[in-house]
């Protein structure tokens, strides 16, 4: 079964987004992407969702590496 996870940060820079995969990566989960949010009034995002996943088992099953 597969579980997913979205960090939502209104901090938008690449150190604050490196600092948010690196923890959940190292934390077990795999990176799957980012999902920008954006301001008419700007071209930087205004939001970042980054995207995870990881494999867990069902109740009774074991998990495939």
């Amino acid at each position: 079964m597969v579980e997913y996870k979205v960090v939502e940060t209104s901090v938008v820079t690449d150190e604050e987004l490196e600092q948010i995969i690196n923890s959940w990566v190292n934390s077990g989960w795999v990176f799957e992407g980012i999902q920008f949010a954006m301001r008419e009034a700007s071209k930087r995002p205004a939001m970042a969702f980054v995207l995870f996943t990881r494999q867990v088992a069902a109740e009774g099953e074991e998990v495939e590496s």
